[in-house]
């Protein structure tokens, strides 16, 4: 009988599935800043849209190429309806009441609220880009944010390792229920992506399958 390979730990493969360009363009930043432990190899899917997220999802976790399958979204205005259909899908899928409170990294009411923390305290009270465009052009001099490709691109610049830190800290302070305008669990996900204890990724792969 032939002897086994050794095993040799590599890195834990992540695998998120974004929302639109904003959400994939963010982590992106974010993994090129390398602020998040090394042994997350993390690879990031631009769904094109909130309607395409579940699909994505479920395709990617029946791959079975990553360790943990997550989406990054955000809820836009109430009632919700296409976030709530995300989450009753993805919770179908796994056959578990609340799965996808495991595995959605949300921002209420979008993912701005979340990118803007690098920079200001404010809390965002609407999705559209016409409301938000005066903030981010204070704060990264981008004219006239309709969310346009070079114009997310430019934002990106202005996310550095040095206000990562301060985001951290704005982001750890929001309130994490989903329902709550101005509310994101970003921060939990950070912490994770953070640690050096990788034990986390098994805990929420559990409760997927109870």
């Amino acid at each position: 009988m032939a002897n086994r390979l050794p095993f040799i730990p590599g890195n834990h493969k992540i695998c998120i599935i974004c929302e639109g360009n904003e959400e994939y363009e963010y982590l992106n930043r974010l993994k090129d800043l390398k602020v998040w432990n090394e042994q997350y190899d993390i690879s990031l899917i631009n769904a094109g849209g909130n309607g395409n997220i579940p699909a994505r999802y479920q395709d990617r976790y029946q791959n079975g190429a990553d360790e943990l399958v997550l989406v990054f979204c955000d809820t836009e205005k109430k009632p919700y309806e296409q976030y709530e259909d995300i989450k009753r899908k993805i919770n179908e899928f796994h056959g578990v009441d609340n799965a996808a409170d495991e595995v959605i990294m949300f921002g209420n009411p979008c993912t701005m609220q979340i990118i803007s923390k690098h920079w200001t305290d404010e809390n965002l009270k609407s999705p559209a880009k016409s409301v938000n465009a005066p903030l981010i052009k204070e704060f990264t001099g981008v004219e006239n944010y309709k969310g346009r490709a070079d114009q997310i691109k430019e934002v990106m610049e202005h996310v550095t390792v040095e206000n990562y830190e301060d985001m951290c800290q704005r982001v750890r302070n929001l309130e994490s229920d989903d329902t709550v305008a101005g509310s994101s669990n970003f921060g939990k996900f950070i912490k994770l992506f953070e640690s050096d204890d990788s034990g986390w990724i098994d805990e929420i792969n559990r409760k997927l399958e109870e």
